[in-house]
C-alpha cells in the first residue's frame, strides 16, 4: 500500500451538488489526507507528518550550511592573490555525515514498519463488516456477502461507537486492469490488481459522505471513476440494509417499460431484482434510485440524466462499455419510467 503516495496531493472530496446546466457533480469543498476521520487514515497522516518534519529539518540544516558557506567564505578584495586554506579531510565530519543519515533511515524504517504492521496485519474482529470491492472499467461494484446485497459506486458502511466498535474490511479485486482504491480521509491508497486480492480496513465514528477516486490510471474514463462512501449511524445502516434487501415493488403503470427492459440486451449486462435480468458485466440496477449518481459519479441520478444516459451513454462518458441501444424515444421513456421505480 502506498502509505506516503499523494502525501501533499489534495483529493477532490466533499459534498456533491449538481451543476445547473449539465447535471454533472461538482464539489463545494476540498478535503485531504491531512484531515482524517478514520483510524487508518490518522495513522498514515501521522507517519506523513513525521517524514515531512524530518525532511524539513534536513532542508533547513543543509540550506543553512550552504547559506553560511556562501556568506562566510565569499570572495573578498585581495583573495585572488592568495590560495585559500586546504582541508584534506576530517574524521569528525565524515563520521557525522555517515552516522546521522543512518539514524534517520533507521527511524523512518521503524516508523514505516510499525504503521504497515498496524494497517496490514490487523485481523477482522467478529463484529466487522466485510465487503468485496470489485474494480471495473470504469465503475465500482460492492458486494455484501453477509447480507446478500450487491450495489455499485456507493459504499455504505456503519460508524463505530464507543460501546460497539465496528470496522469495515474491504477485499479488493479487479476484473480487468489495475485500479486503485483511495478515499483520503478514511484510508490509504491501495491498488486493485487482477488475479490478486488486496485488503483494506477503515473505522470511523463520524457519519457523513466521503468521496474518493480511482488513483491508478486505468483508461480513458479514469477521471470519472469516483468513489462515494456513506458512513451511517448503526441504526441508519441497518435501515439501509433492510431497504436494499427488500424486493422491488411492482408498479402496474410501468409494466410496459419493465417488459421492454427484459426483452432488450440490457439483461445480459445488468441485474435487477424481480426480473429475469441477472447480468454481472454492468452495475446491478436493483434499487437504482437509492443512489445519488450514475456512471460512477459522472452525473447526478435524475430521470433526465438517466434518459440521456440510456439514449447515448458515449455522450456523457466517452469510451464507456455500455453501447447505444438505438432505442426509439418512446422506448427510452418507457424504460426510464420503469427504472425510476427501483428504489
Amino acid at each position: 500500500m502506498g502509505l506516503l503516495a499523494g502525501a501533499a496531493v489534495l483529493c477532490a472530496t466533499g459534498v456533491a451538488m449538481a451543476e445547473p446546466t449539465t447535471g454533472r457533480p461538482v464539489f463545494d469543498q476540498v478535503s485531504n489526507m491531512f484531515q482524517p476521520v478514520s483510524v487508518p487514515a490518522a495513522k498514515i497522516r501521522d507517519l506523513a507528518l513525521l517524514v515531512l518534519a524530518i525532511c524539513g529539518g534536513i532542508f533547513v540544516v543543509v540550506g543553512g550550511l550552504i547559506a553560511y558557506t556562501l556568506i562566510r567564505f565569499r570572495a573578498r578584495p585581495g583573495d585572488e592573490h592568495r590560495e585559500p586554506p586546504q582541508v584534506y579531510g576530517s574524521s569528525n565530519i565524515e563520521a557525522a555525515w555517515t552516522i546521522v543519515p543512518v539514524i534517520i533511515v533507521v527511524v523512518l524504517f521503524l516508523a514505516t514498519a510499525r504503521t504497515i504492521n498496524e494497517l496490514e496485519l490487523k485481523e477482522p474482529p467478529e463484529s466487522a463488516l466485510q465487503v468485496t470491492v470489485v474494480g471495473h472499467r470504469w465503475w465500482w461494484e460492492f458486494q455484501y456477502p453477509e447480507y446478500g446485497i450487491v450495489t455499485a459506486n456507493e459504499l455504505h458502511v456503519p460508524a463505530s461507537t464507543p460501546d460497539a466498535p465496528r470496522p469495515t474490511f474491504l477485499w479488493l479485486e479487479s476484473v480487468d486492469v489495475a485500479h486503485s482504491f483511495w478515499v483520503p480521509r478514511l484510508a490509504g491508497k491501495t491498488d486493485v490488481i487482477p488475479n490478486r486480492r488486496n485488503t483494506l480496513w477503515l473505522e470511523t465514528a463520524q457519519p457523513g459522505l466521503y468521496l474518493g477516486q480511482c488513483a491508478e490510471y486505468c483508461g480513458t474514463q479514469h477521471a470519472h471513476m469516483l468513489l462515494r462512501v456513506y458512513v451511517h449511524t448503526p441504526e441508519d445502516f441497518a435501515r439501509w440494509v433492510e431497504e436494499q434487501k427488500a424486493p422491488e415493488a411492482e408498479v402496474a403503470s410501468v409494466a410496459a417499460g419493465r417488459d421492454l427492459f427484459q426483452r432488450t440486451a440490457c439483461i445480459n449486462c445488468h441485474a435487477a431484482s424481480g426480473t429475469v435480468a441477472d447480468g454481472t458485466f454492468g452495475p446491478s440496477l436493483s434499487h437504482l434510485m437509492s443512489r445519488e449518481t450514475i456512471g460512477a459519479g459522472v452525473a447526478m441520478n435524475t430521470p433526465d440524466n438517466l434518459r440521456a444516459w440510456i439514449r447515448d451513454p458515449q455522450t456523457m462518458k466517452p469510451g464507456v462499455r455500455m453501447p447505444d441501444m438505438k432505442l426509439a424515444d418512446h422506448e427510452v421513456d418507457a424504460i426510464v419510467d420503469y427504472l425510476v421505480t427501483l428504489r
